[in-house]
């Protein structure tokens, strides 16, 4: 399960910032996950879960946001949304390799106190 590493980085993360600023306690981290990512949500909870008690997160909730696939058609000059990685661009039917969003695995937000 690489979802225990993966929160492991970003608890230990968002502790760093918090303790920066001050902070004695985590409310909630918004954390970015796209859907091509390899990572699963779930799990990512489960591992939170496991982690948080006895750190300055404690209790704290846990936000995904799912960023979906967007590609880029060349020919077209647009960008289109996809659920796999082989995407068709929907107007001319041409494969695009130029991945613009779906990858990304972000901290982006924490309530501190």
């Amino acid at each position: 399960m690489h979802e225990l590493s993966i929160m492991e980085g970003a608890l230990e993360s968002a502790l760093q910032e918090a303790r920066r600023a001050g902070a004695r306690q985590v409310h909630a981290m918004t954390l970015r996950i796209g859907t091509l990512s390899g990572v699963v949500p779930e799990a990512l909870r489960f591992a939170f879960d496991a982690l948080a008690p006895g750190t300055e997160a404690e209790g704290a909730q846990l936000v995904i946001e799912s960023v979906p696939a967007r590609f880029w058609c060349e020919d077209c000059k647009q960008e289109f949304s996809a659920a796999d990685l082989f995407p068709e661009c929907p107007e001319c039917s041409r494969p695009s390799t130029e991945l613009r969003a779906g990858r990304e695995m972000e901290l982006v937000s924490m309530e501190i106190e």
